[in-house]
């Protein structure tokens, strides 16, 4: 039904005007400035002429009373104040019109639009938000560190932190949505937009009973809500990593191994994100991201004795020729057109085996050369990248099951570790001992690939099924919780 359905109709004294019907309606869609989504679908909705949903000839009938009902229990619940779902507005409007207290200023012909607006607007920025989430990471947590300012400390730029292809609210969806406004349908759907995860029902058992930090809880539940589009199938293995832990399970089918990580400085975060594990690399080279050539490593331009305890290479960039360190000056490596990279093998920063996975920041899983990082509580030390506690353990486990033995013997071989088979012992006999690094095996395509998730989630359910709190060690809990309070203001 449309605004013109109203033109012909007489309701006592109350006289229907579809042309002031639809002139209210447009001066409701011009008077809101929220650039939310749900907002500017329903401007776009009713500028374009679309019909009414809640209302109609004979009133309001109850799919309003099971929105007001449904939404209010959960705002409820979560904290939110009504007013940023405009609830309080709606249930005058739909009092005024069930008992026809109408005046002068709030006559028919300006209940009505306002009334099916803000029905509309309500519902779909509550369906919107528990499927998609209230707020947008993207736009939080990249805006989160600037990477450059001007003189007044303005922010120019700033790192990217988030880069997970999450699932956001498309017209699509708004119109699947409005589709389900029946007197059947409405509640069920209404109840299915929360996700449906375990640790979003303790969150939410949590936050009724009350207990701990409640800003804490509300903000792990809004992270529940950014759901990822890559997800594991069922009983297909992945890997998770959950920074304020510190930590990194491996979940299968049938297996489930955990281990310490360490990961980005409070400076040079682990970016959070999404992808797919396909490449073991054995005794990698580590190729020195640049901020660390010119923060470290150019001051000892010309230093070859450095270059050598070390184990680090100086190639041209544009010729690809390996040049010998007394004659590269500091200078030369300052200005970016000389790679330096450090040999594979025993002492190489990235230790024996690196995890590697498509990613936008060059960020992977790897083994270090300094395993006692593992026994501190505060393991913020790396300049992005997840070291692993027990990298061979994490090679196992991207295996196929029931791994071929000798592959296994030579891999441990090749990382420095004893062989466990007699082949594997008889092979480690016959290599030369001066060698420095067995290059036996040097990579392992990782198929099927193992999808890989960063997270950040201070309140977690581990996947062994426990609850375990962290800190706050980046500081997203307050950026997140403060773009929340838009939603818990009154």
């Amino acid at each position: 039904m449309s605004a013109d359905d109203f033109k012909d109709l007489k309701v006592d004294e109350y006289a229907l005007s579809s042309s002031v019907i639809k002139e209210n309606l447009e001066h409701l869609c011009h008077q809101d400035k929220s650039s939310g989504f749900a907002a500017q679908y329903v401007r776009e909705y009713y500028e374009g002429g679309g019909p009414f949903v809640w209302v109609d000839v004979s009133g309001a009938d109850s799919r309003s009373d099971t929105l007001l009902s449904v939404v209010e229990d959960r705002l409820l619940a979560l904290g939110f104040s009504p007013k940023a779902f405009r609830i309080p507005q709606i249930k005058i409007d739909l009092e005024r019109l069930r008992t026809l207290q109408f005046d002068q200023k709030h006559t028919i012909n300006v209940v009505l639009p306002r009334l099916e607006y803000n029905l509309t607007r309500a519902f779909l920025a509550y369906v919107a938000g528990q499927r998609f989430g209230f707020i947008n990471p993207n736009y939080v947590l990249n805006r989160f560190s600037a990477s450059s300012q001007d003189s007044t400390g303005r922010a120019l730029a700033y790192h990217h932190l988030y880069d997970v292809d999450i699932e956001r609210p498309t017209a699509n969806f708004a119109r699947k949505a409005l589709g389900h406004i029946s007197v059947d349908s409405l509640g069920p759907f209404l109840r299915r937009q929360e996700p449906s995860d375990s640790l979003y029902a303790r969150l939410l058992t949590m936050l009724r009973e009350s207990t701990g930090d409640r800003q804490r809880i509300l903000v792990n539940m809004e992270r529940c809500r950014w759901r990822g589009k890559l997800q594991p199938k069922p009983g297909q293995k992945y890997v998770v990593v959950n920074v304020p832990a510190y930590h990194l399970w491996g979940v299968s089918a049938d297996t489930i191994i955990d281990m310490r990580a360490a990961c980005g400085a409070l400076k040079t975060k682990t970016p959070l994100l999404s992808s797919q594990i396909n490449l073991m690399q054995v005794n990698p080279e580590w190729a020195i991201p640049m901020s660390i050539v010119r923060g470290d490593v150019a001051r000892h331009g010309g230093d070859s004795s450095y270059f050598a305890r070390h184990r680090y290479y100086i190639t041209d960039r544009k010729t690809g020729k390996r040049l010998s360190p007394r004659n590269v000056t500091s200078g030369m490596l300052y200005s970016g057109n000389y790679r330096v990279a450090q040999e594979g093998g025993a002492g190489n920063s990235l230790g024996r085996i690196i995890f590697r996975f498509p990613n936008n920041f060059s960020v992977f899983l790897h083994d270090t050369s300094s395993p006692g990082v593992f026994q501190r509580d505060n393991r913020g030390v790396s300049h992005g990248c997840v070291r692993v506690q027990r990298p061979f353990d994490l090679a196992v486990f991207m295996m196929e099951k029931d791994p071929d033995p000798q592959l296994l013997d030579r891999m441990r071989i090749s990382m420095g570790i004893k062989p466990e088979t007699e082949w594997g012992q008889e092979l480690l006999e016959g290599l030369d001992p001066a060698q420095r690094t067995p290059q036996l095996l040097h990579s392992v395509p990782v198929s099927p690939r193992v999808p890989i998730f960063i997270t950040y989630y201070t309140i977690f359910l581990t996947p062994d099924g426990l609850m375990q709190y962290y800190p706050d060690v980046y500081g997203y809990d307050g950026a997140v919780g403060d773009a929340l309070q838009t939603y818990i203001n009154d």
